[in-house]
Protein backbone atom coordinates (compact mmCIF):
# COMPACT_ATOMS: atom_id res chain seq x y z
CA UNK A 1 0.00 0.00 0.00
CA UNK A 2 0.79 3.80 -0.77
CA UNK A 3 2.02 5.10 2.78
CA UNK A 4 3.58 8.73 1.45
CA UNK A 5 1.47 9.78 -1.40
CA UNK A 6 3.59 12.85 -1.96
CA UNK A 7 6.56 10.76 -2.93
CA UNK A 8 5.15 7.61 -4.06
CA UNK A 9 6.57 5.36 -1.59
CA UNK A 10 4.99 2.17 -0.31
CA UNK A 11 5.44 0.20 2.85
CA UNK A 12 7.53 -2.54 1.09
CA UNK A 13 9.75 -0.02 0.32
CA UNK A 14 9.97 1.56 3.88
CA UNK A 15 10.39 -2.28 4.88
CA UNK A 16 13.02 -2.90 2.62
CA UNK A 17 15.31 0.50 4.20
CA UNK A 18 14.88 -0.87 7.64
CA UNK A 19 15.66 -4.62 6.19
CA UNK A 20 19.00 -3.06 4.78
CA UNK A 21 19.96 -1.06 7.73
CA UNK A 22 17.66 1.65 7.99
CA UNK A 23 16.99 2.17 11.86
CA UNK A 24 14.80 5.70 12.62
CA UNK A 25 12.97 8.35 10.84
CA UNK A 26 15.87 9.75 10.50
CA UNK A 27 17.44 7.36 8.49
CA UNK A 28 14.02 6.40 6.83
CA UNK A 29 13.52 10.78 5.74
CA UNK A 30 17.33 10.99 4.64
CA UNK A 31 17.19 7.60 2.54
CA UNK A 32 13.85 7.99 1.08
CA UNK A 33 12.31 11.24 1.86
CA UNK A 34 9.54 10.08 3.73
CA UNK A 35 7.80 12.66 6.18
CA UNK A 36 9.19 15.82 4.86
CA UNK A 37 6.70 17.22 2.60
CA UNK A 38 2.85 16.79 4.16
CA UNK A 39 4.05 14.71 6.88
CA UNK A 40 0.76 12.84 6.93
CA UNK A 41 2.34 9.28 6.07
CA UNK A 42 4.76 9.90 9.65
CA UNK A 43 2.72 8.18 12.08
CA UNK A 44 2.13 5.02 9.72
CA UNK A 45 5.96 5.07 8.88
CA UNK A 46 6.58 5.09 12.34
CA UNK A 47 4.22 2.09 13.58
CA UNK A 48 6.62 0.23 10.85
CA UNK A 49 9.47 1.08 11.41
CA UNK A 50 8.61 0.08 15.33
CA UNK A 51 6.93 -3.04 13.81
CA UNK A 52 10.30 -4.32 12.13
CA UNK A 53 12.55 -3.10 14.97
CA UNK A 54 10.68 -5.42 17.08
CA UNK A 55 10.73 -8.55 14.86
CA UNK A 56 14.59 -7.30 14.25
CA UNK A 57 14.79 -7.89 17.92
CA UNK A 58 12.78 -11.04 18.69
CA UNK A 59 14.88 -12.59 15.90
CA UNK A 60 17.99 -11.79 17.54
CA UNK A 61 17.02 -13.03 20.85
CA UNK A 62 15.72 -15.59 19.42
CA UNK A 63 19.03 -17.13 18.08
CA UNK A 64 20.94 -15.97 20.84
CA UNK A 65 18.65 -18.54 23.40
CA UNK A 66 18.62 -21.35 20.85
Amino acid sequence: MFVCICHGITDKTIEESIDNGASSMRDLALELDIATQCGKCKSVTKAILNQKLDEKMLALATNIAA
